[in-house]
């Protein structure tokens, strides 16, 4: 173990691997330039960092291409061939995404992942008692998974999550997670730091991640629910209360579904997977239809009046938003990007139409990809590898 020995030193650390998350591969000279600390700075805290097996080197000549191409500024002023990375070679931290139908898990490496790639999968409910059926299959899993060079478990859950008390206060899907102890249970099975994150943070953490230059935008995420996570300036943003973005509870005037999170009309069981499913299989006078009927069909028939009005009012809570927060970027993932591009354009459409910064600028309405795994990553690097808190603990377990 160490101890970090300053405010100053951490946040020198975290404006270092910040740099190199955006770089990819540099020099130290490179770093040593692009956050203006002298080479001597930038060099100790490398070291110190390589040694707890945070960053690695690399040898560009030997990767054959693999690795993202450096300037050739980038490959004078470092040593020959040599250029740092966040360690890619060893699994240092354990992501767990707790979903409403299924919890996914994987080892992660400190380098950004390109796309999501879980290993092991099962349900996150079943039976009487769903913590204990959940704590049963976690364990089956851990038998597969190397835990000896693991700095912690970074663990996305659905609802209001305290992340400061590292608790689920509420969860309208999941309602188990809110009467028992995640941390302690996972901390049964493997004895490391143990940190829960709300999980349309950890998505919002890890769009920001994958495209360091976007630091304002409101992420709405559509699937089993609908939630949201506001970035400004570069920050995930952290209001008085521990809960924030929940788009999906706002009521709907004539809706009458009942949600689980105990109210009626909320907008989630319209524009929800399984809302939209529910509207589609009514307004077609059949049951059982498939996401891939509802593809199918709007493709074909393009966007009905009954999917129009349900968009429209997904749009008025988003633009209620924008106008509150005063951004005027959103970023659309999960299902409602599963459909035919049209779906977007109309949403996009109905957002700018109810969001005053459209009067005077543009304002954005984006698809993009779930990036949960690398939002864990980011939580974890913040959290467990250069935490605020001091003096603090790091592992430098090899």
């Amino acid at each position: 173990m160490i101890y970090v020995p300053s405010r100053m030193g951490q946040l020198n650390r975290r404006a270092l691997l910040r740099q190199l998350q955006r770089l990819g591969v540099a020099s130290r000279a490179e770093l040593a330039k692009a956050l203006g600390m002298s080479q001597p700075t930038a060099g100790k805290i490398v070291d110190e960092l390589l040694e707890l097996s945070v960053l690695e080197e690399v040898d560009l000549s030997l990767t054959n291409g693999r690795e993202p191409s450096p300037s050739p500024e980038t490959i004078l002023r470092g040593r020959p061939g040599r250029q740092l990375r966040l360690n890619q070679s060893a699994a240092r931290l354990l992501g767990i995404q707790l979903g409403v139908n299924e919890t996914s898990i994987a080892g992660l490496t400190l380098g950004v992942p390109e796309r999501d790639e879980w290993h092991f999968n099962f349900s996150s409910n079943g039976g009487l008692h769903p913590e204990k059926n959940w704590e049963q299959k976690l364990r089956a899993a851990a038998a597969q998974v190397d835990a000896e060079k693991l700095l912690g478990v970074v663990l996305s859950v659905p609802g209001v999550v305290d992340e400061a008390a590292n608790k689920v206060l509420f969860s309208p899907n999941l309602h188990w997670t809110e009467k028992v102890d995640l941390v302690s249970l996972v901390q049964r099975i493997w004895d490391v730091p143990v940190l829960l994150v709300q999980e349309e943070r950890t998505l919002a953490l890890g769009h920001q991640l994958a495209n360091p230059g976007e630091d304002n935008f409101l992420l709405v995420d559509f699937g089993d629910g609908v939630g949201g996570a506001i970035v400004v300036e570069g920050r995930p943003f952290v209001g008085t209360l521990p809960i924030s973005g929940e788009i999906g509870h706002t009521p709907v005037l004539g809706n009458h579904r009942k949600c689980g999170c105990g109210a009626i009309g909320c907008i989630e069981t319209l524009v929800s997977t399984g809302g939209l499913l529910e509207s589609f299989a009514a307004a077609s006078r059949k049951k059982n239809k498939s996401w891939t009927d509802l593809s199918a069909h709007i493709l074909e028939n393009g966007i009905e009046p009954w999917l129009a009005q349900t968009l429209d009012a997904a749009a008025v809570a988003i633009a209620g938003a924008l106008n509150v927060l005063g951004l005027r970027r959103v970023v659309i993932t999960g299902s409602l990007t599963e459909l035919p591009p049209s779906v977007i354009t109309h949403l996009s459409r109905a957002v700018q139409a109810g969001s005053m910064w459209a009067k005077f600028g543009s304002v954005e309405c984006l698809a993009a990809p779930r990036r949960r795994a690398a939002g864990l990553v980011a939580v974890g690097i913040d959290r467990l590898v250069v935490p605020d808190a001091i003096p603090q603990k790091i592992s430098s377990e090899k």
